[in-house]
């Protein structure tokens, strides 16, 4: 099955002047020649996004676009019509909103957070404003600790809401959050909490969320990153207890916490020094 909007792992099914025709199972599917990968040939298989080009016709493409069918992405409004707007998505042809798709219209060089979902009239990739309706808690099949995808949405009182794996919504609370973070953020996270709806106070079910790794992976993780660091450093970095925790997020992308957790461990584990004036990496 051919999925638009979507990767698919398609056969060269014959190499023409102006590019190869991928099998679909019917007439084929165009890659043009800018795309092509070097020396592919009948035969071989390529993973392609496949999307409408401005003329229609269903077009394969090695470029990444900046999501696909079902993403919740931030993106630039780069054109407007009496339509619409049109994204930029990093591919050649730009995707479009149509007007009853904007919440209060969109201007040209703004950022929005949008859907990207498939026409069922035109059967082309277009995106929406309006991503409520796709959002909602009622089935959820995720556990603590479960490893998701966060896509911040806004600012709330407590924290950020967020959209989890572009389905639910959870919160990230203000003392979980050790960075700026804006509107479109994407990022690893876990599921820290969740309040099944008879022990909510909304009613409906509610999910804290941590961005990040749980537990010992994540002190694995944060362990690995400073021994490159260092290592990229000349052995040494101005980091300690005492550092100040923006500074140590700025740099290592971690809380203070979880840089003192690793650093403490690495240190027992005879891999780093630990100083007034930072770490340095013990070679053997």
């Amino acid at each position: 099955m051919i999925r638009v909007g979507e990767y698919n792992t398609l056969t060269v099914r014959k190499q023409l002047a102006f590019g190869l025709i991928l099998e679909d199972g019917k007439d084929g599917i165009l890659l043009p020649k800018r795309f092509v990968p070097k020396n592919a040939k009948p035969g071989d298989e390529l993973t392609v996004f496949l999307y409408h080009d401005s003329e229609d016709r269903l077009i394969a493409t090695t470029q990444h676009p900046k999501g696909i069918l079902g993403d919740i992405v931030l993106l630039r409004v780069v054109s407007l019509t009496p339509q619409g707007a049109f994204l930029d998505w990093g591919l050649m042809k730009d995707l479009f909103v149509p007007k009853s798709k904007q919440l209060s219209g969109m201007r040209l060089g703004g950022d929005y957070l949008v859907k990207i979902y498939l026409d069922e009239q035109t059967g082309r990739l277009a995106a929406t404003e309006k991503i409520e309706p796709f959002l909602s808690n009622a089935d959820i099949t995720l556990k603590e600790k479960d490893l998701v995808d966060l896509t911040v949405y806004r600012r709330t009182d407590i924290g950020y809401l967020v959209i989890i794996n572009n389905r639910h919504t959870g919160v990230l609370h203000f003392n979980e959050i050790f960075r700026d973070v804006k509107s479109g953020d994407r990022f690893p996270g876990f599921i820290k909490n969740i309040v099944p709806p008879d022990r909510a106070a909304s009613g409906e079910t509610e999910i804290d969320v941590v961005a990040g790794k749980p537990g010992y992976e994540r002190t694995e993780d944060a362990a690995a990153k400073i021994i490159r660091l260092l290592k990229e450093n000349k052995g040494r970095l101005p980091y300690h207890d005492k550092s100040d925790p923006e500074a140590i997020y700025a740099f290592f992308g971690m809380s203070k916490k979880t840089f003192k957790m690793t650093t403490g461990r690495l240190y027992k584990e005879k891999k780093i020094l630990i100083t007034d004036t930072g770490i340095s990496l013990i070679t053997p």
